[in-house]
């Protein structure tokens, strides 16, 4: 079973080694890394191809945008089951991939996602915040629950079926998009309690509070559009709730230290 890693970069020259290396270290054989560059500007090609080692497709022109360059990726993925692998992102150790399969090996799941470590911006070893998931519920995108995105690996028959990200969500799509196949589309999930991947802050959504109120705005349009009744009171105070257990919870498991 081939799994195609898509990631998404512009001008990501000083993190997206991390990226390379951490999917060049899995131990999984079958291995497909796409990477949809927006047209960077700095030495990020080079440091794909000189660091890309399982790197199969390197397109690089501009975009309308990171979900853009996401769609771009699954048009070109060719493995069963389809993950994305951000440019400042990488996975906690060398078996994320392996532990992936085996749950795929089950062919009545459709998705499985784990859990993920927020981490400071220049020191990828000082943990920020521990995302712990949890088995969907359903209802629960309702009260602000989601599996987070980086950890979310899907089978591509699902993208041919329910369609990839909607681009009239410019900072949320990914939340509209799990929302419409967990949710609506109803397939069939598995929560892998494991962690999964470090991702450093500074991301889109969290570099600044107006991005923030806008996800959240964009979020409450997703619910609305499918038809999930919310109200801005208890989604936001779920979302409070559970964003601080995030500060005070610490994971016991080690992440893989990248050369």
């Amino acid at each position: 079973m081939k799994i195609s890693i898509i990631t998404v970069v512009f001008n990501g020259e000083s993190t997206i080694g991390d990226t390379l290396e951490s999917v060049n270290a899995q131990t999984y054989p079958d291995v497909e890394h796409i990477v949809i560059d927006g047209g960077s500007r700095d030495r990020t090609l080079d440091v794909v191809r000189n660091r890309g080692k399982r790197v199969a497709t390197l397109v690089s022109e501009r975009d309308k945008g990171i979900y853009d360059a996401m769609n771009k990726g699954l048009a070109r993925a060719t493995g069963e089951v389809v993950g994305f692998l951000n440019a400042d992102d990488f996975y906690l150790d060398e078996n994320v991939l392996t532990d992936v399969a085996k749950v795929f090996g089950n062919q009545q799941i459709d998705a499985c996602y784990g859990d993920l470590l927020y981490v400071d911006q220049e020191h990828a070893d000082k943990v920020v915040r521990y995302w712990r998931s949890s088995a969907f519920v359903p209802g629960s995108f309702s009260n602000g629950w989601v599996p987070p995105h980086p950890t979310f690996f899907v089978r591509r028959s699902i993208y041919d079926k329910l369609g990839g990200f909607d681009l009239d969500f410019r900072i949320a799509a990914d939340f509209e998009l799990m929302l419409r196949f967990m949710e609506i589309g109803h397939i069939r999930s598995n929560y892998l309690p494991r962690l999964m991947i470090k991702m450093r802050l500074g991301g889109t959504t969290n570099k600044s509070l107006s991005n923030i109120i806008k996800q959240n705005r964009e979020i409450m349009r997703a619910l609305r559009l499918h038809g999930c009744r919310s109200s801005w009171l208890s989604f936001l105070g779920h979302k409070l709730y559970v964003r601080g257990k995030q500060f005070l919870v610490r994971p016991k498991q080690e992440p893989m230290r990248l050369p």
